[in-house]
């Protein structure tokens, strides 16, 4: 790792911290979803409440790199918040809440309590699953799967994998998460390795009727978002099953990325955007889905077969968080604006967090990071 890179990334990295530290003191208990003119705190429409999980989660990284107790303190306080949505069954966003949170909570301390609660946020998850179908719905509706979902499925393979000693239930959260994984690959993924932001079903006889979406350009294109959570997700899918029929998905949604990433290394919003268009239709780019893919990509560079793709995937990761790090993206040198990466983009056609920090693109640029430095603090 090149000494300029490693200091450009350190140096991003105490950034993060110094404005996750602001906006905590600034707002206590507070969990951002997206920036309004660069500000946290404000009056808009959720959506749907699902990115609590990234701000604690950040507190977790930093204080994996740092040891810093402060962080650690704050980050099991955030995390103690969240504690209760274990049990939430009006979203299908367990896995972003307690990955991100329990998981390395656990992994530091093994205590029976905090792994207690990522297995029932696993069974929360897994009573989305449509037998007719066999998919997890969506919050939206019954008949809706999202590729969102594949980010949150390995939380149901995780409470199968720690529960397999114990309990006798552990085969029927292992074949719902599987079946949806595979629901997911022949109905939303394609061929070619872009995929769709949601499959529609008939919830009578569980038949597949087509591809829509909410967040794309169209429901045939490569909204850039779903594109970086499918690549991530059946990559980690992969590290908890060893299945190579996941690697094969992961990879081939990262042919598609590498080969359609515009050349300053930063994704439009969606990958079928007509650039002639004024914005935020046209060319608005999405920080947030480069962050999230340069995270998924450093990971899939460790587990293909593939030296090459190897190489290709790690280089990609780091030309764009290379680009993330520059002062167009990177909101160190904007005066007054509290998040820490420029230019992501929430939901275009209900125009929320469209050319703003968003706090997923906080959270994956902030791990992708912390992979790399302390890879290298390691080497």
């Amino acid at each position: 790792m090149p000494v300029d890179r490693l200091a450009r990334y350190t140096a991003a990295l105490e950034f993060a911290e110094q404005q996750v530290a602001a906006t905590a003191e600034r707002h206590s208990d507070y969990f951002p979803i997206y920036t309004t003119g660069g500000r946290w705190f404000h009056e808009g429409e959720l959506w749907t409440d699902w990115t609590g999980g990234f701000f604690a989660g950040m507190m977790w990284r930093f204080y994996q790199r740092s040891g810093d107790a402060a962080w650690r303190e704050r980050a099991e306080h955030y995390s103690k918040l969240l504690e209760h949505r274990q049990h939430d069954r009006d979203v299908h966003d367990l896995g972003f809440i307690f990955l991100s949170t329990y998981w390395p909570w656990y992994e530091l301390t093994g205590e029976q309590h905090l792994r207690d609660v990522l297995v029932q946020a696993g069974r929360t998850l897994a009573m989305r699953f449509k037998q007719r179908g066999q998919y997890l719905r969506s919050f939206v509706a019954d008949e809706s799967l999202f590729i969102d979902i594949m980010m949150n499925v390995p939380i149901i393979f995780y409470a199968a994998k720690e529960t397999a000693r114990q309990e006798k239930n552990n085969d029927e959260l292992t074949r719902i998460a599987t079946a949806h994984c595979r629901t997911t690959r022949d109905r939303i993924v394609r061929r070619d390795g872009s995929t769709a932001h949601e499959g529609i079903f008939d919830t009578e006889t569980g038949e597949f009727l087509r591809q829509s979406t909410h967040q794309g350009l169209r429901a045939d294109s490569a909204w850039a978002r779903g594109l970086a959570w499918s690549l991530y997700g059946y990559s980690k899918v992969f590290a908890l099953t060893g299945a190579d029929e996941f690697l094969e998905v992961a990879e081939r949604n990262a042919g598609y990325w590498l080969s359609h990433l515009p050349t300053d290394h930063v994704p439009y919003w969606d990958f079928d955007a007509d650039l002639s268009q004024p914005l935020p239709w046209g060319p608005q780019k999405d920080s947030s889905a480069g962050a999230i893919a340069a995270s998924g990509l450093l990971d899939l560079a460790k587990q293909t077969k593939s030296p090459e793709r190897a190489e290709a995937y790690r280089n990609t990761a780091l030309a764009m968080l290379d680009a993330l790090v520059e002062p167009e993206y990177l909101a160190a040198g904007t005066p007054g604006w509290e998040g820490i990466i420029k230019h992501g983009v929430y939901h275009t056609k209900k125009n929320l967090g469209v050319d703003e920090s968003v706090m997923w693109g906080e959270f994956f640029f902030v791990e992708a990071l912390t992979k790399v430095v302390c890879e290298g603090a390691d080497s």
